[in-house]
């Protein structure tokens, strides 16, 4: 008699504790510890000082990755279900240049300035959302075409021109108040934006744990037939993630605009690559059905740190490009070779 050996929670767990499994779970928190200590120790260090761990670059890193980090919080949305979103950089320029344009030249109030902005956004978005999930054309192509639009409209609407934007009460001035996002709080500790930053990404990640429409996300990018199969409400849960990206690709376009008192049409020209980034380094699949917000933060502050520590010791743009394309393909090779949990 052949013995048959059958599957037990010991091999199970066994299999669980595999070190390119669990590796592949902590891979965002690992690496952005690894980098995290490399910085310290190739940081310039005059006068004894370790600059990289100063508080005042410390918090310009958050600062810098905030407006990639919202947006990377939708993007991990949009992966999860199986889709892309390659307008995101676009969005957010065509949402610099609405904040610009509606509160300076058409000196709307500043509610109903952002509220009308952050509309086009999710409008766009929902858009895109539907027109890749009713019509079956993939997301990429979809996302593609959007990018292309969207850059188009946010040059159409500045008059192809960036939009400087002064404050004050009178005639061509933005409200005082917009100017607050490039400001710091706490005793100009903390930068505004990465207080944006932190509440995005913490709502996305409660909302992520408690709620119904989190379920439907991953059965969706982990077997779309079947969750369709199952009652999932496919085509409303994908049109809505695609809507929740182009919001907090507004939401960055907010930002950006108050951090540096203008909206450009030829903004965040890249972005869209390195939220994508962000997204794969924390872990996410890109065939959809894994990934967490969590996991897309740290991705985010990992290359925020990354970015940082080699512009400190003054490398090259171009070395610096090819270092990061480096650790996005083992962040992906990890990801891909994992046995799944």
């Amino acid at each position: 008699m052949t013995a048959t050996l059958t599957p037990t929670p010991q091999r199970e767990g066994a299999r669980r504790r595999s070190p390119l499994a669990w590796l592949a779970r902590f891979q965002s928190v690992l690496g952005l510890v690894v980098v995290f200590v490399g910085a310290i120790v190739f940081s310039p260090t005059p006068d004894g000082e370790i600059i990289f761990l100063s508080g005042e670059n410390l918090t310009n890193i958050v600062r810098a990755v905030s407006e990639i980090g919202i947006i990377a919080v939708g993007m991990t949305l949009v992966i999860l279900v199986g889709g892309i979103d390659l307008s995101v950089g676009s969005v957010l320029s065509l949402a610099a240049v609405g904040s610009a344009v509606l509160l300076v030249d058409n000196q709307l109030p500043l509610a109903a300035a952002m509220a009308l902005v952050l509309l086009v956004g999710l409008v766009f978005g929902a858009l895109q959302g539907a027109a890749s999930t009713l019509l079956g054309i993939q997301a990429f192509i979809v996302t593609l075409a959007g990018l292309s639009i969207a850059r188009g409209l946010a040059r159409l609407w500045s008059g192809g021109q960036a939009v400087p934007i002064a404050y004050g009460s009178g005639p061509g001035e933005a409200p005082i108040a917009f100017s607050l996002l490039g400001e710091r709080t706490f005793n100009g500790i903390v930068p505004i934006p990465a207080l944006i930053f932190v509440a995005v990404a913490g709502g996305a990640i409660a909302f992520l744990r408690i709620s119904a429409f989190s379920r439907h996300v991953y059965a969706i990018g982990g077997n779309e037939k079947a969750a369709r199969l199952s009652g999932v409400p496919v085509t409303r849960v994908k049109i809505t993630v695609f809507a929740v990206c182009g919001l907090l690709a507004a939401l960055a376009g907010i930002v950006h605009a108050g951090q540096l008192n203008q909206g450009g049409p030829n903004d965040a020209i890249g972005y869209e690559l390195d939220v994508i980034a962000a997204v794969v380094i924390g872990g996410t699949a890109l065939s959809g059905g894994r990934g967490t917000v969590i996991g897309t933060v740290a991705g985010a502050l990992l290359l925020g740190v990354l970015n940082n520590i080699l512009g400190l010791n003054s490398v090259d743009e171009n070395v610096q490009l090819v270092i990061k394309g480096l650790v996005i393909v083992a962040a992906a090779a990890v990801a891909r070779f994992a046995p799944r949990t």
